[in-house]
């Protein structure tokens, strides 16, 4: 059956909802290049202020899942699990997770995304590795996960290609923050790889798309309520993304801070987090007794080398250079730094998340429009973080860049991030909430 696309937005627009078959016909027609990407973005933002029903989230979801391939993972014998974030400033969370908690026993089919909007993707920082490619065909991905039990790769040409589309217009069109878009685009993909369970980290705050508890907790339960539907155990954990996490936000940077935490030598709070959401996936696939053991196996894989020897394996299988690991100066690098100063005493009352990451944006480190090319080796190091004391001229962050252009962009934005304040601050706690 056919439809009339202006008309379907008008639909949405006005506050109406669509069938199944509506929602299916403009995906499959979207995936066969039947309909332009401004008429996609013009429906992306009606559902940006009318939302969606419960039916048509699913509907949407199922079509987007089936708009290509669909991983058959049988033939690997480890339990399947997998982590998800929702995207947030200097979260690096899944290089280092992922071969840990494959370390212990556990498959990991990880497919990543780009960076969307002022947050980082976890495909451009693996990129940064040299020679390292993110893009497997099925048959690889699958051989790969059965003999290494890790991939970490992006979605294919085939697989979940309506999502893939869509979420680059997502960032390139100002409809990044909807919860629908969202929990239907990370669920696809998911979904996609055959999984025994799925945690996630919905991240909260200002350089989170959900600003406040109310809206993660909103977002953790409709993702655990579509996995529940196709049988699949979901856990959210809702994190905070007031302040960046870690000390870098960029790409090579951030992969320095990941090979870190693999080494043990990682900031207390990405370090943390990395454990609470491994501790869970290995409880999900039923080879810790709780809680408490798994944290013990993961510190274990920390102590032995055994992630850092799951990564390079993946990174030798994955065509990138596995010497990075011991020596980070083969990373990519700016060619320039320039120092970002306290201008006054005081205790740090807010590090902005949210200017850091658009900062980190306007030096290249992330994409303003979907064709841009990132540029691997600029970043930011954040020297000052809530609470921490500091007096006049102390360094709060350094900006490596390449270009004085790039510098004077990001610099107006990120002066404005820190907040002082004349008494001690507290931080936040970093887990701020469960759901299952």
């Amino acid at each position: 059956m056919s439809h009339s696309m202006p008309e379907l937005i008008g639909t949405k627009r006005d506050g109406g909802s669509l069938s199944a078959e509506q929602l299916e016909w403009i995906i499959a027609q979207y995936t066969a290049d039947q309909i332009p990407d401004y008429q996609i973005s013009a429906f992306l933002m009606a559902v940006i202020f009318r939302g969606m029903t419960d039916d048509e989230l699913a509907a949407w979801t199922d079509a987007m899942l089936h708009s290509g391939d669909v991983l058959d993972l049988s033939s690997t014998a480890l339990p399947k699990i997998d982590k998800h974030s929702t995207g947030g400033v200097g979260d690096k969370i899944s290089i280092p997770l992922a071969p840990l908690v494959a370390a212990c026993g556990v498959a990991i089919p990880m497919m990543s995304g780009r960076g969307l909007g002022h947050t980082g993707g976890t495909l451009d920082k693996l990129e940064t590795i040299p020679g390292f490619k993110t893009r497997l065909d099925p048959e690889a991905f699958t051989r790969q996960l059965d003999e290494l039990g890790l991939v970490l790769a992006g979605q294919s040409e085939t697989l979940v290609p309506a999502d893939r589309r869509i979420y680059a217009l997502r960032d390139a069109s100002g409809t990044v923050p909807a919860i629908p878009l969202i929990a239907s685009s990370i669920m696809s993909k998911k979904l996609a790889e055959d999984l025994d369970g799925l945690v996630l980290d919905v991240k909260i705050g200002s350089g989170a798309f959900m600003k406040d508890v109310a809206s993660g907790t909103a977002l953790a339960e409709t993702m655990v309520s579509i996995g529940r539907s196709h049988d699949t155990p979901v856990v959210g954990f809702l994190t905070d993304m007031d302040q960046p996490l870690g000390r870098e936000v960029g790409n090579a940077n951030e992969m320095v801070e990941s090979i870190a935490v693999l080494r043990g030598e990682g900031p207390p709070d990405t370090t943390e987090l990395t454990m609470v959401l491994g501790a869970e996936m290995l409880v999900l696939a039923g080879v810790a007794a709780g809680r408490s053991d798994a944290r013990a196996q993961l510190d274990a894989a920390v102590r032995s080398g055994a992630g850092l020897d799951v990564f390079a394996r993946v990174i030798t299988a994955q065509g990138g250079n596995p010497a990075v690991l011991e020596d980070p100066t083969l990373l990519p690098t700016a060619a320039h730094t320039h120092t970002v100063t306290a201008t006054r005493g005081g205790y740090v009352e807010r590090c902005d998340a949210l200017a850091v990451g658009r900062s980190a944006v306007r030096l290249g480190a992330g994409r303003q429009a979907k064709e841009d090319a990132i540029d691997p080796g600029v970043g930011i190091t954040v020297h000052a973080k809530v609470g921490d004391a500091v007096t006049e001229s102390d360094p709060v962050a350094t900006v490596r860049y390449n270009t004085e252009d790039q510098l004077n962009a990001c610099l107006p934005v990120l002066e404005s991030a820190w907040v002082l304040s004349e008494t001690p601050q507290q931080p936040v706690p970093l887990i701020l909430g469960e759901v299952s």
